[in-house]
């Protein structure tokens, strides 16, 4: 089973790619990124040209965090990141980023939870590392590709894409419904820093309008891996579950051109479906992957849905519902 999931993801991960080997340095950039941390996370809005608004206050909060490779073939790493809280008790399967090697298909998200697959150049993917970012679900959240830059002691990757609201944001406010981050990864003497500069989109079927600009610094401390390690105990115990999640998924995203997630489903977000069977699934004394997989692809399955997102915000919306 092993063996056969090894080959399979290698085969998956290697469609849609225009190199057969990625560049070991450029690898090592992104490797650079695990590690055990402290994390702090700031955000700010800046300025707004709408003479009416007011900012709201700035937002910063810090854990600690554990990032890792799960997955590595010669175009694609998966890393992993994992929260710990309650002073290092609890652990959360927190969000994931893969990079990809002269990826050439895109995920491109449209609005409130509504993603459409396109397709890159050869020539524009030359040379160049995609960044798919993934929710604590394993939905998908966003994705942008650009070259690493490596230059007068600088160390850094950024593009701009178009996301969801950030979960600070995401049940809470109704007065825009499309991110367009601009983010930049740089690897630090002391760790890596993820820059973004924001823009809060108004995004309606006529078009886009800025509603305000935000700055946001994510800091990540390196510290020693010890401090991680109730992290890294509980990946041990649950990685088997996740990573057929991940498989799911992955075979639904090959499947699919358009992908339309429902908010809610019988008064639970996905992610709550997902965590609490993935506890039930652990707590078994023999865990079986083929009933797993069967068992998630049904969950994930009933939150899909072919009809447009409405131009409001679906998710806000459902919250005002309760």
């Amino acid at each position: 089973m092993k063996k056969f999931y090894a080959a399979l993801l290698t085969a998956c991960t290697s469609l849609g790619t225009l190199s057969a080997q990625a560049p070991e340095e450029e690898k090592g950039y992104i490797k650079e990124m695990c590690g055990c941390y402290e994390v702090e996370f700031k955000y700010a809005e800046t300025f707004s040209d709408a003479t009416d608004y007011q900012l709201h206050d700035p937002y910063s909060s810090k854990g600690l965090e554990w990032i890792f490779v799960d997955e590595e073939d010669s175009t694609h790493l998966v890393l992993q990141h994992l929260l710990i809280v309650a002073g290092g008790e609890r652990v959360i399967k927190h969000w994931r980023q893969d990079w990809f090697y002269e990826n050439l298909v895109m995920l491109q998200y449209q609005k409130n939870l509504e993603w459409k697959k396109t397709e890159i150049t050869a020539k524009e993917a030359k040379g160049t590392w995609t960044q798919k970012v993934y929710q604590v679900d394993d939905s998908p959240r966003y994705e942008g590709y650009a070259t690493w830059i490596d230059v007068d002691g600088k160390l850094y990757w950024e593009s701009q894409v178009a996301a969801p609201l950030p979960r600070r944001e995401f049940t809470k406010r109704d007065d825009y419904n499309v991110m367009l981050r601009n983010n930049k990864h740089k690897i630090t003497k002391t760790g890596h820093v993820h820059e973004l500069d924001n823009a809060k989109v108004i995004r309606t079927a006529e078009g886009d309008s800025i509603l305000v600009w935000e700055k946001g610094m994510n800091s990540y401390f390196k510290v020693e891996d010890s401090r991680c390690e109730a992290a890294q105990i509980w990946w041990e115990a649950n990685k088997t579950y996740w990573r057929d999640v991940r498989m799911v998924w992955d075979n639904i995203l090959s499947e699919q051109d358009y992908i339309n997630l429902e908010y809610m489903v019988d008064d639970q977000k996905l992610w709550q479906r997902l965590f609490d069977l993935g506890d039930e699934m652990m707590a078994k004394k023999k865990y079986r992957s083929e009933k797993a997989q069967k068992e998630v692809r049904a969950i994930i399955e009933s939150y899909l849905s072919a009809n447009p997102s409405p131009w409001v915000s679906a998710e806000t919306e459902a919250e005002k519902a309760y």
